[in-house]
């Protein structure tokens, strides 16, 4: 291991010239070797954008014509071998956020005085505590190669990661980043980049080749044919190495599927189905052996040499994975602590006097040096301050040496082509897949979407469907519930007669029934969070609309709410004894569908806001609760206090429970009190009938009306009076129920754009 850090530190000597990088780059077509040939007459100044050398990393090897050196002013000069297409390049990234502030325990009365005496003494005492993720960063990266960002666990990796793919809000990410010196806007990062996270988002029920054409149908336009599309998922397959798996499920901890490393592939794959120029990874090598790690990092070597910029964090590469990459650049508390090629790493730390043993991973030896700087009362401030003299001292050299030296330093101020012909470049030789409008050459013709609305539609139900059909268990559990539920009431209110026991019972069955239609929905509430993060992953770069979602999600969740419907509405319909015949049993489903479908969007709302399964089923069972006590079964509506009446109109419940009793009490001929039952339910009602009907006579000749023991006293219409369901008739229910179901749908797609920015802040 590396010598104690306070041993020495001489990191002010000159260092010498390190040997330049071997260039990797992917073999030219024959248009492009033809620009190369007008490209060789010409020449650039050695100087970067803004008149100094580059010091974002050491050069890399480029071909130089020797004996051309321009002598006047002390520049250098010599000849490009090519134009660098794409350059990515940021400087000064910072990005901080507020730090917690601990809680301390309790402290003695003196030591609290005194606490506090200091506390106010401080100038800013009261300014709340930021902490930098990341810390004036700068580096570069270009078309053909693979970045790798290093560090240990807190370092800043993911965050530079985020920086770099715009998902850090511009208005807390301090210094710039451009593509070909302009700046990178949202749309245009959208377009042309893919983002692969950490964690492998892949719906587990799909195979291989399944999801890596679902993809295909999403960032692929549409005016590419079917067959282009399948060839491009078949090659993609031989690229990732995936053929042997083509046709296994991905799988889950219930399925076996892929392996570990066949995933991180297929997530990949999923990203670069379109072949972006941009390709940002969050640790993809994580959490797979070295073989693993070392086929994956091979496709990104692959991707690279295809034209585009990869760019990833990496943790702790092997010395093979360390060989395929092309520019490392080493974090430490957001701070850079070096940037170069990897091949430089031993000369570096040579230099820092701390040289790599010829035995030892030069990544692991870096990291643990690192981890014993930040473990010294100095921290890495001394890393931090050698890198930045190192890089000085080699832009200055270069500047100042031979022509093969300029030349080397021309390797970071290559010349590049403005970014919308550069674009267009790519599109003409097959790179970003999702395509012009079919004019050649226009970069602006690059849309956000590669599909209209209808396309990813479709494409979306079919996968939702795919997805449905090949997990029937979850649509059987709520089918068995709704039937067991069905079968229980029709059981327990077999036959309710016409009396003032058998409408009290009515009464109760449909809430309970009602009821019951909303909390079964309670089920769908992990369908979406189940999915929550491969929408994000999708949508982030412009796979689809949330509008697609939202009703591709509406579409595919009605079949089986239909067949709930009809299951339950048979199994109690007539068991029950409900009245209205065949039009009150064709209104009786359709309010249980409406609640179905109002109950399902209610709880799909809640699932875009509330991220968490166990939180989300607790929000739904309490406000459904809510919902139940305010319909108006256990305290009618004229008796609500005035101030809840207005969650009496909010009750999703009320509104199907009222219908169904407008359906059930609502029509002419029904007879619920008759005279002699006029005495249920209160202390006469043991009276012997004779009694009963001597009061009955005096009551009727006090009101001047003939009361008998078979006159019917209560209609239907007058048990909804009794219940103060006066206010909608049947079908205004049915429609206020079904603008429930609609309007949380809409709810659930501002809350899908609300929620899904995607971006630190």
């Amino acid at each position: 291991m590396a010598p104690a850090v306070q041993d020495r530190l001489p990191f002010l000597a000159s260092p010498p010239a390190p040997p330049p990088a071997r260039e990797r780059g992917r073999n030219p077509s024959l248009a492009e070797m033809l620009r190369l040939v007008g490209a060789a007459t010409t020449t650039v100044d050695t100087a970067d954008d803004d008149g100094t050398a580059s010091v974002f990393s050491l050069p890399l090897a480029l071909a130089t014509t020797p004996g051309r050196d321009a002598v006047a002013g002390g520049a250098s000069a010599t000849t490009i071998a090519r134009t660098v297409h794409f350059r990515l390049a940021f400087s000064n990234l910072t990005y901080s956020v507020r730090a917690k502030q601990r809680r301390r325990g309790p402290s003695l009365p003196l030591q609290s005085r005194v606490t506090a005496a200091a506390a106010a003494a401080a100038p800013d005492a009261r300014a709340p505590r930021t902490r930098a993720l990341l810390d004036g960063v700068s580096g570069e990266a270009r078309e053909g190669e693979i970045l790798a960002v290093m560090g240990a666990s807190g370092s800043g990796k993911s965050t530079l990661i985020d920086a770099l793919a715009n998902r850090i809000s511009r208005d807390a990410l301090k210094g710039a980043v451009t593509l070909n010196g302009e700046p990178l806007v949202g749309d245009i990062i959208k377009s042309i980049s893919a983002y692969v996270m950490q964690d492998d988002l892949l719906f587990p029920t799909l195979t291989v080749t399944e999801t890596l054409s679902f993809a295909a149908e999403f960032r692929l336009p549409r005016a590419l044919p079917p067959a282009k599309k399948r060839a491009r998922v078949q090659a993609l397959i031989d690229q990732l190495g995936l053929r042997a798996a083509a046709d296994t499920i991905i799988g889950d901890e219930g399925h076996r599927g892929v392996s570990g490393g066949e995933r991180r592939r297929v997530s990949i794959g999923t990203d670069i189905i379109h072949d972006p120029i941009l390709l940002f990874l969050d640790e993809p090598t994580s959490g797979l052996d070295s073989t693993s790690a070392f086929m994956v990092v091979k496709v990104l070597r692959r991707i690279a040499e295809s034209g585009s910029i990869v760019i990833t964090s990496i943790h702790q590469p092997s010395q093979r994975i360390l060989g395929l990459l092309d520019r490392l650049i080493l974090l430490s508390g957001g701070q850079t602590v070096f940037s170069g090629p990897p091949s430089a790493l031993p000369s570096y730390f040579a230099e820092f006097g701390f040289p790599v043993p010829d035995d030892e991973n030069r990544a692991e030896f870096a990291l643990d040096l690192i981890r014993e700087f930040e473990s010294s009362p100095t921290g890495t401030k001394p890393l931090v301050d050698f890198h930045r003299t190192w890089q000085h001292m080699h832009a200055r050299s270069h500047g100042q040496g031979s022509a093969g030296a300029a030349g080397q330093t021309l390797a970071a101020t290559a010349p590049t082509m403005p970014l919308k012909e550069a674009i267009s470049a790519s599109i003409s030789r097959g790179k970003l897949v999702l395509g012009s409008d079919g004019v050649a050459g226009e970069a602006a013709s690059v849309r956000t979407y590669a599909n209209p609305f209808w396309v990813e539609m479709k494409v979306l139900t079919k996968r939702s469907a795919i997805n449905t059909r090949r997990m029937p268990e979850l649509f059987l559990i709520r089918l068995g519930a709704v039937v067991v539920t069905g079968a229980i009431l029709a059981t327990v209110f077999f036959r309710l007669d016409q009396s003032p026991k058998g409408a009290q019972e009515r009464l109760g069955f449909f809430a309970f029934a009602m009821s019951t239609m909303f909390y079964t929905c309670a089920d769908a509430l992990p369908v979406f969070l189940q999915e929550r993060y491969v929408f994000l992953r999708e949508t982030a770069y412009g796979a689809y609309r949330r509008a697609s979602y939202v009703l591709s999600n509406a579409i595919v969740s009605f079949p089986p709410i239909v067949v709930l419907s009809l299951a339950f509405a048979f199994t109690t319909f007539f068991a029950v004894g409900l009245a209205g015949g065949v039009s009150g049993f064709a209104f009786y489903t359709l309010a249980i569908l409406a609640s179905f479908w109002a109950g399902s969007g209610f709880v799909t709302f809640l699932s875009g806001v509330i991220p968490h399964v166990m939180i989300g089923y607790t929000v739904v069972v309490a406000i459904l609760a809510y919902f139940l006590l305010f319909t108006g079964f256990f305290i009618n509506r004229d008796r609500i206090p005035a101030y809840w009446i207005w969650f009496h109109y909010l009750s999703l419940i009320k509104y199907p429970f009222e219908g169904v009793l407008q359906n059930e009490f609502g029509r002419g001929g029904e007879c619920f009190v008759r005279g002699a039952q006029m005495f249920d339910n209160s202390p006469l009602a043991g009276l012997p009938d004779a009694v009963k009907g001597r009061v009955l006579a005096s009551i009727s000749s006090a009101l001047g009306v003939r009361i008998g023991a078979d006159t019917c006293v209560v209609t239907g219409r007058g048990v909804l009076h009794q219940a103060a369901v006066t206010q909608l008739g049947k079908w205004e229910c049915l429609l206020v129920t079904m603008a429930w179901g609609f309007l949380f749908r809409i709810l659930f797609y501002f809350s899908l754009v609300l929620g899904s920015k995607n971006k630190r802040r």
